[in-house]
């Protein structure tokens, strides 16, 4: 299944929530919440992020940019 593009999801291999920015072959293309690089997931590897995931993604980039880590 690959997850619609806007969609939030969680990387299993890495733990990390990224947006669905695209679909690029086998790949799906995620992008940190905030912006960034955007890395390639195995699609069988992706899954929804979950209401506190999404949550904690945007806390950390919130306290990220207050603290001028972040643009």
């Amino acid at each position: 299944m690959k997850p619609p593009i806007g969609s939030h999801v969680v990387d299993t291999r890495t733990g990390r929530v990224g947006i669905v920015m695209g679909h690029e072959g086998p790949y799906v293309q995620l992008r940190p919440y905030g912006g960034g690089r955007e890395w390639d997931a195995e699609p069988t590897a992706v899954r929804d992020a979950t209401p506190t995931e999404q949550h904690s993604a945007r806390t950390a980039y919130t306290r990220a940019r207050d603290r001028g880590e972040v643009p």
